[in-house]
């Protein structure tokens, strides 16, 4: 590792090798965790169990994978992050390996709701934000686009093959599939992921020579999670910034990104076509998102928030008549929707990052990402229930729709300005 660091050094900094290898690990993450989507339909065919019942393994999973954020970068202050990423994806292999194994709906809501759940969720956004925090100084916003954008674009490099692999040889093979990957990056993050910049004899990128390494949270992880939630909910921003991310993983993750594969199967399109789909607004993702990075580092985040959101909540109000356009309607959804799916990621990490601090905010951050993944797993289970009790996805299409809109005025009244004392919370067990 360090003779790689000497050998790029000059031409790169090894900063974003490091981005290289989360963004690949995020992708594998994110695109494993999409598998779902593919195998609602055939889940139900084979075992007969109700569309309720696996949106809420789904739900448990999105749930899981929020709150575990804080724990996770804690416990990459404590134990270190090759540490904690390396361990989790050992555990994520077995996990969705095990899945193979299911024989009642209780299996798939243990395996895939709480193993995978907490596997995966030590590699979300918190995962990003400790890479930054660490290896950057200047170019933030730049590198936490292209890592938002890896959640998206796990979704354009796996959706389409999980899709045909279920299609043509089961549910199963695409599970395989998905541990086998995951095996594969553990071996590239053993390789290529150094502890911090320090461990190679670097500085972060745009760091001053004689600036000094920034200290670290000290104590137990746990405790250390509740401090920064202690902290941080003392704060209106923090509450804001909650409240928004949860309508941002409401409509994303938990309602398009579990149901848009099975709504299209009400409308007689298949499961192929609709990861298809889905993956198109993966790729409009990748240029969405890396170009909201840069904006970030330029524009007031909270303008671009109530841009993103307006627009997101427009587009799904558009969704329900779009099957209905002919050929030019899901397409165009699937343009404008992938755009915008994650851009929202980049000016919420800038304004946590302002308002609480570097050193501070990934794990602060990381409770803002539970509301993310509460309102994920809120949309896929509700979006379910909805599905089950009227029909069709019309209703619960139309109330995301409006969710966003209303965020889109709330995000406006975030303070991306830190207090007198500077924002920062004291996350050490003794205080500071």
């Amino acid at each position: 590792m360090r003779a790689l660091a000497v050998l790029v050094q000059g031409r790169i900094h090894y900063g974003w090798i490091v981005v290289s290898v989360t963004f690949l690990v995020m992708l594998m993450t994110s695109g494993g965790r999409a598998a779902p989507g593919v195998m609602m339909v055939p889940l139900e065919q084979e075992f007969h169990w109700s569309r309720t019942a696996i949106s809420f393994a789904l739900a448990l999973n999105h749930a899981i994978y929020g709150f575990i954020g804080p724990f996770a970068a804690s416990a990459m202050l404590e134990f270190g992050l090759r540490r904690t990423v390396l361990t989790a994806l050992a555990v994520l292999a077995l996990s969705v390996f095990g899945c193979t194994f299911m024989k009642s709906a209780w299996h798939l809501q243990l395996i895939w709701g709480v193993l995978v759940g907490c596997s995966s969720g030590a590699m979300a956004t918190t995962l990003a934000a400790t890479v930054i925090s660490r290896w950057f100084v200047t170019h933030r916003g730049l590198a936490m686009g292209l890592l938002s954008a890896s959640a998206a674009t796990g979704q354009l490099v796996f959706l389409p093959l999980l899709a045909a692999l279920t299609e043509r040889q089961g549910w199963r093979a695409a599970i395989v599939l998905v541990a086998a990957v995951t095996l594969l990056v553990l071996v590239v993050v053993a390789w290529l992921l150094p502890e911090r910049p320090a461990s190679l004899g670097l500085r972060a990128v745009g760091a001053p020579v004689d600036a000094p390494e920034p200290a670290s949270p000290q104590g137990n992880p746990i405790a250390i999670a509740f401090m920064a939630l202690y902290s941080g909910a003392r704060t209106k921003d923090f509450w804001l910034l909650f409240a928004s991310f949860f309508v941002c993983g409401a409509s994303t993750n938990g309602y398009i990104g579990t149901h848009f594969i099975a709504m299209c199967s009400d409308y007689a399109i298949g499961a192929v076509a609709g990861a298809g789909f889905l993956a198109s607004m993966g790729l409009f993702d990748l240029a969405g998102t890396t170009l909201s990075g840069l904006l970030s580092d330029r524009f007031d985040s909270r303008v671009l928030l109530f841009w993103y959101y307006g627009l997101r909540g427009a587009v799904l109000m558009y969704l329900p008549f779009a099957f209905d356009v002919g050929w030019l309607g899901l397409p165009l959804f699937s343009l404008v929707y992938g755009l915008d799916w994650v851009a929202t990621v980049p000016p919420t990490v800038k304004l946590a990052n302002d308002r609480f601090g570097s050193r501070d905010a990934p794990i602060i951050l990381g409770w803002i990402f539970c509301g993310h993944q509460l309102g994920a797993a809120s949309a896929a289970l509700g979006a379910g229930l909805l599905r089950n009790t009227l029909g069709s996805y019309t209703i619960a299409t139309l109330v995301s729709g409006g969710l966003c809109l209303v965020t889109a005025i709330v995000v406006l009244r975030i303070n991306r300005h830190p207090s007198a004392n500077g924002g920062r919370v004291a996350l050490s067990s003794g205080g500071t």
